[in-house]
Formats: structure tokens, sequence, C-alpha cells
């Protein structure tokens, strides 16, 4: 393993987000691979969480099962690597909840796509939170439930015939694909930092009604509509917007203004963090700024969107941001890691509470 980057300082919380592609197939294959302890891929994600050493970290693209299981024999994986996360926490997500409509419209039930947020099976590609510090598990807001008609300036898909969502998928469609979570974490010194953790879809992967696109898109205005008070939950003192919003704010597909607005809203402040390995591995005619970006997708000529900042890490204005970065060396057994380990890079922001 690499030796680990400079720890937090003694007054500081490193909080880390990281989409570690580690869901499987079927409902408890990770589980079973955790356990077998011969994955290569679940070893690298352990040894970059590992280098890092966040104090909290939010993994998304991770199997939820009912008890925990997986998550919590990752966190006795990560113990042998010498990090140890005493707290837990996951939620059922979305992906993967049946719903019995062709939400696609293509007229075949049951697909990965007619469920809730995509997956194969209930729980496919979740999230979860490792800390260091108690999460208040009874102070958890969820916002799965949501309707996605219900979101405040909701942006249902449209066709020339009319509605792309039937009446009938309207009243069950969810807002969230993975799931929108606010946890409490109690820090050392008795403050409290809110984290508004999610995952929002690709917004691609749809049709000229650009379905996924808009989803996207209102996923990540639900955490605006929760900072702006408009969704009837406070949202007061220091917190952090983390995850996988699956969107640059100018390259690649989406509506790059929705995440533009979150990166400018007024209560958050953008700590760009950054790589020396992005700003090597700029992709052709992409326009941002490549040491932002945390995704290594496969070029435009190969059909893919190439590299792209999508995952995020966002504190309130009334946190000091001592240090940021993004989790991706340029060369040698570093980037070997990263690359084993998961298409996304671990972006982590060092915060010093008021």
């Amino acid at each position: 393993m690499l030796a680990t980057i400079a720890s937090a300082g003694p007054e500081t919380i490193r909080v880390a987000t990281f989409s570690t592609e580690l869901s499987r197939k079927g409902p408890g294959l990770l589980l079973r691979d955790i356990l077998k302890g011969q994955d290569p891929q679940i070893s690298a994600v352990a040894d970059v969480i590992a280098t890092v050493r966040p104090d909290v970290v939010l993994l998304t693209d991770f199997d939820y099962d009912h008890g925990r299981a997986a998550l919590e024999a990752f966190a006795r994986v990560l113990s042998e690597s010498g990090v140890d996360y005493p707290y837990a926490f996951s939620a059922r997500p979305n992906a993967g909840q049946a719903t019995g409509l062709d939400l696609d419209r293509n007229g075949r039930l049951g697909e990965p796509r007619d469920a809730q947020g995509y997956g194969r099976f209930a729980g496919q590609g979740g999230v979860a939170l490792l800390s260091r510090f108690p999460l208040h598990e009874t102070g958890v807001v969820d916002f799965s439930g949501l309707l996605w008609r219900d979101l405040p300036g909701a942006r249902l898909p449209f066709t020339d015939a009319g509605p792309f969502l039937s009446v009938a998928v309207e009243e069950v469609q969810r807002l969230s694909s993975t799931t929108h979570l606010m946890v409490p974490v109690s820090l050392p010194d008795g403050a409290t930092l809110t984290l508004l953790a999610f995952a929002a879809t690709p917004p691609v992967f749809d049709g000229t009604e650009d379905r996924n696109g808009l989803r996207n898109a209102d996923e990540i205005a639900l955490w605006a509509r929760v900072l702006d008070g408009a969704m009837g939950v406070r949202a007061d003192g220091p917190l952090v917007v983390l995850g996988k919003a699956n969107l640059d704010p100018q390259d690649g597909e989406g509506l790059h203004r929705q995440i533009t607005e979150l990166l400018s809203h007024p209560r958050l402040q953008d700590a760009r963090p950054r790589s020396d390995g992005g700003a090597v591995a700029q992709s052709r005619g992409h326009e941002g700024d490549p040491g932002l970006d945390t995704a290594d997708w496969s070029e435009p000529e190969d059909n893919g969107p190439g590299n792209l900042r999508v995952d995020y890490v966002l504190p309130s204005r009334d946190v000091e941001v001592v240090d940021a970065g993004v989790f991706w060396p340029s060369g040698g057994v570093g980037l070997e890691l990263v690359e084993a380990a998961s298409r996304h890079r671990l972006v982590w922001v060092d915060l010093r509470l008021p």
C-alpha cells in the first residue's frame, strides 16, 4: 500500500466521497466477494481509502443489504488496512425497487429501468457512510420517498405527444434514483456536522424526452431546495453536500447549469479539489479544467464521455476549508492503485468548524 497522504490536522475533519463501483450483478455477491478476501478491486478500494484516511467517507455504488452485512464486512477490511470506522450507516435505496410499471415505455415490465432507480435487484448500487464519529440515525432525514412531481419546480419529461410519464407512473415515480439523505455527525468538540448525501442518475441512456437528463438535474436541484428552506426541513449549521452528481459543469451530457447553480449556491463553497493525475489525463475537446475531473471514462472517440468532474464535496460557507484534493496520482504505483479500484476518484476536503 502507498504511504498515506498527510492526515487532517488535530482541529480539522476530513470528509470524502468515493464512487467505489463495487456493485455486483446479484444480491449477496458483494458480501461473498468481501468475505472471500481475494477480490483485487475490493482490496484496491480499501487501499485508496486507507491511503487518504478520511474521518467520514460516503461510499456510492455500494450494494445495500438489510442487515448492513456487506458494509460491516468492508469496514473490517478497512480496519485490517489500518483505518477504523466504528460508525456506519446505510438506508434502503430506490435502486432496484420494483414498481410493476413500464417506466421506460419499451413495452416490457420488470426490467432494471422499470425500477424506482436503475437496478437488477433491490439495493443494487446504494450508498453508505463510514465514520470515525457518531452518526445520529434517529436524526436522519430521508428524501428517498419524495415523488418526482412533488419537487417544487419539477421538470417532468415531455414529448410532442404530451407528458412522457403516464398518470399511473407519476403517482409512483420517486425523484431519487438512489437516495437523498441528511445525516447528522457528532464531532469530538460537541459540534454537529450535517451531511447531505446522494447519488444521482446519469443524464444519459434515454431518448429525446430527456427523462434521465431532467431527473439528474432535479436530483441535484433537491439540495438547492433544501438549502433554500423549500422542503419543510431545516438545514441549519455547518453542513456538507457530497456524493455523485453525475454531472460536469461544462463537459459531457446533461443540464450543466444545474450543477453550476449548486456550486455557486450562497450557502455553499466549492473548494475545487484537484489532482495531478487528472491534469495530465485531459480528454480531447473538453473545456473544463482537467485537474478538477473525478472520473476517468472512455474517450469520446471510443464512444465514452471522456474524463469529467462528477463527484463533489461542497461545505457550507460557515466552515473553513483547510485543504482539498482528488486522489489521482499521475503515475507509478499510485496510478495503478486508483485504476484498479474504480473509474472514479476519491474526493476529499479538510474542514475546520467554527
